[in-house]
């Protein structure tokens, strides 16, 4: 994974594991790599990928079990909802960039409408 230095990196990790979970690549009861597993993989400190399953915890999104290890939520609502969410952050941000490009909402449509054709096809 390549780090963007504007953005703190265990925020960057657990961006990543949301996205995992909301496309279900990563399933709700799954558990997650080991920490130090993980930051062996990722070639990141440990404590980085703790604070990112930590606050990953305090989001609701993960649970630790002693002894265990660390599992994705199985609450279907929860997962749909961070689904939704980032699904709602992604489409204002298009639209705002659109907006800095002078594009009106109706030509956004448009353009919206012919690449979902162009998917179809």
């Amino acid at each position: 994974m390549d780090f963007n230095d504007n953005l703190p990196i265990y925020i960057q990790i657990m961006n990543l594991l949301k996205s995992q979970i909301a496309a279900g690549e990563i399933s709700g009861g799954d558990k997650l790599p080991s920490v130090r597993e993980f930051s062996k993989e990722l070639k990141v400190n440990p404590n980085t990928i703790q604070r990112a399953y930590q606050e990953l915890e305090r989001e609701e999104l993960v649970f630790t079990q002693r002894g265990m290890g660390t599992f994705v939520t199985e609450d279907v609502e929860m997962i749909k909802r961070l689904r939704k969410d980032m699904a709602t952050s992604i489409v204002k941000n298009f639209i705002e960039e659109m907006n800095k490009l002078g594009f009106k909402p109706k030509e956004i449509i448009e353009i919206i409408s012919e690449r979902i054709g162009e998917e179809i096809e």
